[in-house]
């Protein structure tokens, strides 16, 4: 066990993690030159497309020094942006040590300050790495003073470009020499860390564990600690790029748990596995629930696909902890879910990955947050603008608040003041790092960044500022619920929680979006906003005419004006029982009111 070393890669997203784990891999011997590509440990096509990672990959790397000594290093490369901070956190558990890269060019960045703490915190020895130094806009020592003064850091940091493969060696050698090997001990009962899972279509769900003490095995009778349920063990190894088979795990050692579970609900991430007739006395803490802090409606195009939909969230959440979900009907979507998430991007993401790996064809509704509404009788926690009491029970309304961390050159501070003004947001604290580089902390309402606030402060800061955000206390605000009516009748799905004075121009700019979106029917369609039940925006869709007239050449006007008369009346019936079809650009209409 002396000879394990358990680490992650934590970065700010776009630092190099992903290529330094490759240089690793290489440099371990681990993959040959042969099957080697770019971010090979990023196998999703999403990640590869966008060039982030979204989940955390372990890996185990057998190297021998220069002494002829034998060392497994288990490898985990961790995401980079601020909504999957909860991956992060769950692989540091299961490590030791961490790596910490620095890019060169860029220097501290908002998710680099981020990591650095959730690290401190979990009290992991901590080596510092200033990457992609072979750049012409390299600047060491402005990344090595940004590094003492705002991460505290002050151990000599390694230089690298894992690009080049430079600095390498030097970084296995102080994870081996700095690292603390895993504690724990073989002959105690079994106590291991499940910290990830996935579902194989052959085997069912497959889990990641890190165990702490004794040891599992093929053929043995394990408990999942919060669940009660009993497995027998049918398969055990370490993950190699490839999962590979192995007669057992051991204390300190990070592998892979085959038991033929197909009970999804029976795997609960951050759970503790014990052995059926030895159980351990100290199961681990488990992991903090994450709340998810985004809320948005998933439906599927076709009511059929409703179980499908089901299914597929089932499996996706075995792989991604952090999503949550539940039932709901629409009367304009019909049938679908109600699903939290830790972001905006983390939105975009899964609902990628359930039509790429599922095949679904989905709507989605426009993201919201969380309210606590305090009525007459009672304090109500609402995550659908639908479900909002009238306006007359509403006492108050608290909405959740962040502090957002901005790490921006000082040339564009004017900018971002401005944008986080605009978001209504307070300013908390200003701090110099150094003469070109500055630290932002404001409080702002999540509602207003959940939406287009990275693309616009990325924009400002011409792609310089960087950004992370940490949940604070819920705050007053004097919002309003804002309705969309289509034909008379209200479109839940269009309904949005905004601020009293922004009510107005979100209502013309829907109003006016909605009126361009959906298509013209037989008879005209009136569009409105309300507010309080009070109409203060209206846009008419015109009826498309038929020209009933088009068979009367001559003759008696009497005959034009009974058949315009009988087409009058057949509008006014259409009108009062027809349909509006609702195009599904016209639900991304709402996505855009902030822009």
């Amino acid at each position: 066990m002396k000879n394990i070393r358990n680490f992650c890669i934590i970065a700010h997203i776009d630092h190099g993690k992903s290529t330094l784990a490759d240089r690793l891999l290489e440099y371990t011997g681990t993959i040959s030159k042969r099957e080697m590509k770019d971010q090979i440990l990023d196998g999703m096509e999403l990640e590869r497309e966008r060039g982030i990672t979204i989940k955390a990959k372990a890996v185990k790397m057998q190297y021998k020094d220069k002494d002829g000594q034998e060392y497994i290093l288990n490898l985990i490369d961790t995401p980079g942006h601020v909504d999957f901070t909860y991956e992060v956190s769950r692989a540091l558990e299961a490590c030791e040590g961490a790596l910490l890269v620095i890019d060169a060019s860029q220097g501290v960045e908002a998710q680099t300050l981020a990591n650095t703490m959730l690290a401190k915190n979990a009290n992991l020895k901590i080596i510092p790495v200033i990457n992609k130094i072979d750049l012409p806009t390299a600047d060491i020592d402005s990344a090595y003073e940004q590094m003492t003064d705002a991460l505290e850091v002050i151990d000599q940091p390694i230089l690298a470009s894992a690009k080049e493969g430079i600095g390498i060696n030097e970084i296995v050698d102080s994870v081996i020499a700095n690292i603390p090997a895993p504690q724990g001990k073989k002959e105690d009962p079994l106590s291991a860390l499940i910290f990830d899972s996935f579902y194989d279509s052959y085997k069912g769900v497959v889990i990641i564990i890190r165990v702490f003490d004794g040891t599992i095995k093929k053929g043995m009778k394990v408990t999942f600690m919060a669940s009660g349920a009993q497995y027998e063990v049918l398969e055990v190894g370490y993950m190699k790029i490839k999962p590979v088979e192995s007669d057992s795990l051991s204390a300190g050692e990070v592998g892979f748990v085959v038991a033929g579970i197909k009970t999804i609900q029976d795997v609960k991430i951050g759970d503790t596995i014990t052995e059926s007739s030895r159980p351990t006395t100290h199961p681990h803490a488990g992991y903090k629930e994450v709340n998810p802090f985004v809320f948005a409606g998933l439906y599927p195009y076709s009511t059929s696909d409703y179980d499908s939909l089901k299914v597929a969230l089932e499996k996706l959440q075995l792989s991604d902890a952090s999503l949550t979900y539940v039932p709901e009907t629409s009367v304009a979507l019909g049938f679908g879910y109600r699903c939290g998430f830790l972001g905006h991007l983390h939105l975009e993401i899964v609902r990628e990955r359930l039509e790429r790996e599922f095949g679904l064809n989905l709507l989605v509704t426009a993201p919201n947050v969380i309210y606590n509404v305090k009525t007459k009788n009672q304090m109500v926690t609402i995550d659908n603008p639908a479900k909002f009491p009238n306006n007359a029970e509403i006492q108050e309304i608290w909405e959740p608040y962040v502090m957002a961390t901005i790490v921006s050159p000082t040339e564009y501070l004017g900018g971002l003041m401005d944008l986080c003004q605009k978001k209504r947001g307070k300013q908390v604290d200003m701090k110099y790092v150094n003469m070109k580089i500055a630290i932002l902390k404001y409080e702002i309402p999540l509602a207003e960044i959940i939406v287009g606030f990275y693309d616009a402060l990325k924009s400002v800061s011409k792609g310089y500022a960087s950004f992370d955000y940490e949940h604070i206390a819920p705050q007053l605000g004097d919002l309003v619920k804002l309705e969309i009516l289509v034909n008379g009748e209200v479109v839940d799905a269009f309904s949005v929680i905004v601020h009293k004075d922004k009510a107005q121009t979100a209502a013309h700019f829907l109003t006016e979006k909605l009126r361009g979106i959906i298509p013209r029917h037989m008879f005209e369609i009136p569009i409105q906003a309300r507010i309080n039940n009070k109409i203060i925006a209206r846009e008419t869709i015109s009826a498309m005419r038929k020209d009933v007239l088009a068979k009367c050449y001559g003759g008696d006007i009497t005959r034009k004006r009974k058949l315009l008369e009988k087409q009058k009346e057949g509008k006014k019936k259409m009108r009062q029982f027809g349909k509006v079809e609702l195009p599904p650009e016209a639900f991304v209409a709402v996505l855009q009111i902030d822009k």
